[in-house]
């Protein structure tokens, strides 16, 4: 089971990972951000979305990929965030 420290850790990792590139990232890009191996990082993003009593953040059904963390979406939506005035993200 994840730490508290380490779902905080992925948690601002996936949030500036939108900021900085409007999308979520992938695990394997996930773990070299935080210095795990891939499979950490993908089993700590379940952990932190699919298994947390949270809802502020999901997988896509059947997949390891984040469909959402709020406040960003994954999916392209009518929600559009712009980020420096840039419009890169989408809302949830």
């Amino acid at each position: 089971m994840a730490s508290r420290e380490q779902c905080q850790t992925v948690h601002n990792a996936v949030l500036r990972h939108f900021v900085k590139t409007g999308r979520a990232p992938h695990y394997t890009e996930l773990a070299e951000t935080i210095g795990v191996e891939p499979e950490v990082a993908r089993k700590l993003i379940h952990e932190t979305t699919v298994d947390s009593p949270f809802s502020f953040a999901w997988v896509t059904p059947d997949t390891d990929f984040i469909g959402s963390w709020a406040p960003f979406s994954n999916l392209p939506n009518q929600h559009v965030i712009s980020v420096d005035g840039v419009e890169k993200a989408y809302g949830q």
